[in-house]
């Protein structure tokens, strides 16, 4: 039987997309005046018309003054990891250690090629990914006279660095078994979107993560679980998971931060409902976590789930 996780303190930030149209840093020094622990950026660097994610990161954190900032997730393929190691330290170092990094295999494979990276697939890019967690780590240490050969990454430095302000967490963002088992091994966090890891699947997912940290002889609970939030807070009805009103969202973050175990959300949906996300609904899941995590005694009972007959629950059944 695997072992119950630690229970971390909660996370929240917003997942921001990098639309070039659109007011980027205000966005994000919005999010870090209301109280939001975490910005991800997308990486999308194949697409028209979408800023350059790390270019971003810098701006942002120059910009802001607490929260921590990622890109989620790296698009490896077009991201030499060496170079992005040398990258994400600077910005920790200069930010006072609020950089952090998370790392994929890019999730359109063609546009990565027409970009001019290589088109890995199936176990040639997951062996790949994890050289790059090695490669970047070897980078981020005190050693000299580095040396790294492997199939996809070569590397060699007399001296490594800069070291980064902080242990900086590698978090993976990736959804089949191979890449959970992967995560399992050798990450610091999984970085899961509700759109390809919806609950019905999410409790599996970390299932399968906690084995393979275990069978790595590592503790499951070494592992961040972030969970990206892609719907609206809109409305007064449900129009399904994360689609509806406040009081919903509520409901369904509680159950997976008590229910599943996810201790970090990013809000993926429209930035004009932030301060909702930020000011409602953040603080009201706080609350109601912490009294379920104290038990029935302390806890009283969870907030009503809205009416939403026919919808899929956080739980994979139907709320009739």
């Amino acid at each position: 039987m695997t072992p119950p996780r630690p229970r971390r303190p909660l996370r929240f930030g917003l997942s921001l997309a990098p639309d070039a149209s659109a007011p980027l840093v205000r966005i994000a020094q919005e999010a870090d005046r209301c109280g939001l622990d975490l910005l991800g950026i997308r990486d999308q660097p194949y697409r028209r018309d979408t800023a350059d994610a790390l270019a971003l990161m810098a701006a942002v954190l120059a910009g802001t003054s607490r929260i921590r900032v990622l890109p989620a997730v790296a698009c490896l393929p077009l991201r030499p990891p060496a170079a992005l190691a040398k990258a994400i330290a600077t910005m920790d170092r200069l930010s006072g250690g609020r950089a952090e990094l998370g790392l994929g295999t890019g999730m359109e494979p063609g546009g990565v090629e027409v970009y001019g990276g290589p088109r890995l697939a199936g176990a040639a890019s997951r062996r790949a990914l994890e050289e790059a967690v090695q490669l970047i780590r070897l980078h981020w240490s005190d050693q000299n006279g580095l040396r790294f050969a492997g199939e996809h990454y070569r590397f060699a430095a007399s001296q490594a660095g800069p070291a980064p302000a902080h242990q900086i967490g590698i978090w993976l963002g990736v959804t089949g078994p191979r890449g959970l088992d992967l995560a399992g091994r050798v990450a610091d966090g999984w970085i899961a979107p509700s759109s390809l890891v919806p609950p019905k699947r999410l409790a599996d997912g970390q299932r399968r993560l906690d084995d393979a940290a275990l069978r790595a002889g590592r503790g499951p609970g070494e592992i961040r679980r972030v969970y990206v939030l892609e719907g609206d807070v809109d409305g007064r009805e449900s129009r399904g998971f994360l689609h509806g009103p406040p009081r919903q969202w509520i409901y369904e973050l509680t159950e997976l931060a008590v229910g599943h175990g996810v201790d970090s959300f990013l809000y993926g949906g429209n930035p004009e409902q932030l301060q909702v996300f930020a000011m409602e609904i953040v603080p009201a899941v706080r609350e109601q976590v912490t009294r379920e995590r104290a038990g029935p005694a302390q806890g009283g009972p969870r907030p009503e789930a809205p009416s939403r007959a026919g919808q899929p629950s956080p739980h994979g059944t139907s709320v009739p």
